[in-house]
Formats: C-alpha cells, structure tokens, sequence
C-alpha cells in the first residue's frame, strides 16, 4: 500500500515561496509519475505539475510554468515542489499523488496523500 505524506504548507505573502515535499512508502518501485494536484474552494481539483521517476517527462499547468518547480528524489523516494512568486490565487490545499502514467488527469492517479494547505496573503 502506497502511502503519500505531504508537508511545507503555510501562510505566506503574495511573492513570496514555499517549497512542498512528499514522502512516498510502500511500493513506489510500482508507480512510475508522481504528481501535484490542488483544489481551491469552489473548484475542481486541477493539475499543477507531474515528472516521471526518470525525470525525463515534466509537464506544468500554465498558471505556474515559470513560478513552480518539481522536482524528485529518487533515493528518499520523495518529491518537491518549489513554488516561488505566489499569488493570492494559488490559495488551495495541494495534494500529491502516485500512478503508473504521465498525465495531468486524477484519474491517473491511485495513491494521494492527505493534502495541504497553502495560503497566500494579498
């Protein structure tokens, strides 16, 4: 059983950064994209950004190409995302999830972990 474990949300002011972390257990050798999603209130839960264990396939949304950045570590069997300049509308609770292919859908996606939130002050 995979089990995600995010971390590094907060309360930050617009421009600033914060960074997320992931810690994946049990059985990640099985799930070859990791990925981060994020829900706001209101909204759907949407794709932010997913990379392949490889490291050789990334992709972003457009409303944080240029701002976000993800990246992993294969021996701590963790993954991050950097996000740096933060808008007021990139307030949501961040999830992070596990599948077996590259893709920005949730429906690719079988493990996720608990969430966390993310606030950024105007």
């Amino acid at each position: 059983q995979v089990q995600l474990v995010e971390s590094g949300g907060g309360l930050v002011q617009a421009g600033g950064s914060l960074r997320l972390s992931c810690a994946a257990s049990g059985g990640t050798l099985s799930y070859n994209v990791m990925a981060w999603f994020r829900q706001a209130p209101g909204k759907e839960r949407e794709s932010v950004a997913a990379v392949s264990w490889s490291g050789i396939r990334i992709i972003y949304a457009a409303s944080v190409k240029g701002r976000f950045t993800i990246s992993g570590d294969n021996a701590k069997n963790t993954v991050y995302l950097q996000m740096n300049s933060l808008k007021p509308e990139d307030t949501a609770v961040y999830y992070c999830a596990a599948g077996t292919a590259f893709d920005t859908s949730p429906l690719q996606y079988h493990y996720w972990g608990q969430g966390t939130q993310v606030t950024v002050s105007s």
